[in-house]
């Protein structure tokens, strides 16, 4: 058995950039201005941070949803999961 090396695409790479520089720039916009916890149509008490996660996890769930249930090119899922990490950001 030999050493087994992940094959990264540059859709695969963009990826994570996007997610990484997502989290830098949630770094700097709690160091700038401090988060308060707040209820919205999650009907729980959520920070920034934690609509952030839950909205990362909703795009995740759109993307696979998006390859068990459609042909479609998986790029046209990106529209509908920015809308619902917008949506959880602002309302959330």
């Amino acid at each position: 058995m030999g050493l087994e090396w992940m094959y990264w695409t540059v859709p695969t790479a963009i990826f994570f950039i996007t997610v990484f520089l997502m989290i830098a720039g949630m770094l700097v916009w709690e160091l700038v201005s401090p988060t308060v916890e707040r209820p919205g149509f999650l009907r729980i008490p959520t920070t920034r941070g934690t609509r952030f996660f839950i909205g990362l996890l909703g795009t995740a769930y759109i993307h696979l949803a998006w390859l068990g249930l459609t042909d479609w090119n998986l790029w046209l899922a990106l529209p509908a999961s920015a809308v619902w990490v917008f949506v959880v950001m602002r309302w959330g």
